[in-house]
């Protein structure tokens, strides 16, 4: 099976925010990236506002109605409740009613998520959130390291997928740790597989590195915000300068 492309418009949404206005717009990179031919479009909405916010979801989720081929992947700590006009992560859930909730184990301190749900610490908290997703016929996938009993125990929650953390990976990766790194990965995915999770994955995964972990077989998804906007400032970058150095050379 190929791989969904799901990418995180995040980076957009925290460029946008450096200024007033709307510039640029999120869901113009939305539509671009439908354009070149992505099966999802993911976010992840935090508490601060930091990037993406509760307004891009909706219009978002606007947008994907007209695209129907196209999932609308939401990540965020479930416990999350309302902060400002930041109306909670399940009522933002509700109201968008995405493919897919990523449930993620980030804190407001944290600068970006660094690690996976503790199941044995945390799975009775999320029976209800879990049970309320269902209902709403929604797909639950759940933010995990490559741990193999905690992806054991995620399985008594009956969620749908497991999305492996991949930091640790892409830290390793080009380093004598890379192999036994994309080893435990590998375990855990195939573990997952063969009790009946599917299996994600996503964070700080490239251009250099997502070629040997998708030699993991049949990795349902992954998730790319971060290093496709910086890879799209080097592929790109050079090409706006001629073109704004064209314009001041004619004026």
């Amino acid at each position: 099976m190929s791989t969904a492309l799901s990418v995180n418009l995040n980076k957009i949404a925290l460029l946008r925010n450096s200024r007033e206005g709307n510039y640029p717009n999120v869901v113009t990179f939305a539509q671009q990236s439908i354009d070149a031919g992505v099966q999802g479009i993911t976010v992840h909405p935090r508490p601060d506002q930091r990037h993406i916010r509760p307004s891009d979801v909706k219009q978002l989720t606007e947008l994907l109605k007209q695209h129907p081929g196209v999932e609308f992947n939401i990540e965020g700590n479930p416990f999350a409740g309302p902060q400002g006009n930041y109306p909670g992560f399940m009522a933002l859930i509700d109201s968008a009613r995405p493919h897919q909730a990523t449930l993620v184990p980030d804190s407001d301190e944290q600068l970006t998520s660094d690690h996976g749900f503790d199941v044995f610490h945390h799975g009775e908290r999320l029976l209800p959130i879990i049970e309320q997703l269902k209902q709403w016929n929604i797909r639950i996938s759940l933010f995990m390291d490559p741990d193999i009993q905690q992806i054991k125990q995620a399985k008594s929650l009956s969620i749908d997928r497991i999305e492996l953390y991949t930091g640790p990976y892409a830290k390793h990766f080009g380093s004598d740790q890379q192999e036994q790194s994309l080893a435990s990965y590998r375990e855990a995915a195939l573990y997952a597989q063969q009790i009946g999770l599917e299996v994600n994955a996503g964070h700080d995964l490239n251009l250099e590195n997502l070629g040997d972990f998708l030699s993991i077989s049949n990795i349902a998804e992954v998730s790319i915000g971060h290093a496709l906007t910086v890879d799209a400032l080097h592929i790109g970058y050079k090409n706006a300068v001629y073109s704004y150095s064209k314009i001041c050379k004619v004026a």
